[in-house]
């Protein structure tokens, strides 16, 4: 079955980063988009960013453009979030998800992700 396993989250300072990993298992990675979303609490789920199958660009909420970069490596079946300059109002949960056919979408356990001074 599908598996999603996100590490990397911890508590950082405002403007530091850090690196958000998830591998995947159960389906084959390169051939399925990715994507990252967040949960504040009291908050509606954002989606953060997706990155695809094809050589389409990524897409970003315009929240975190030019602060965070999705990537992929295939060859290990893991896909990134690198987030730089963070912001208070990007502490959430991050999930990160496997995007399917007809709209399914599997979401991880997510990762605590605490900025903080």
């Amino acid at each position: 079955q599908v598996q999603l396993v996100e590490s990397g989250g911890g508590l950082v300072q405002p403007g530091g980063s850090l690196r958000l990993s998830c591998a995947a298992s159960g389906f084959t990675f390169r051939n399925y988009g990715m994507s990252w979303d967040r949960q504040a609490p009291g908050k509606e789920r954002e989606l953060v960013a997706a990155i695809f199958s094809t050589d389409r660009s990524p897409t970003y909420a315009d929240s975190v453009k030019g602060r965070f970069t999705i990537s992929r490596d295939n060859a290990k079946n893991t896909v990134y979030l690198q987030m730089n300059s963070l912001k208070l109002e990007d502490t959430a949960v991050y999930y990160c998800n496997a995007d399917f056919p007809k709209g399914i979408r599997v979401a991880g356990q997510g990762t605590q992700v605490t900025v903080s001074s």
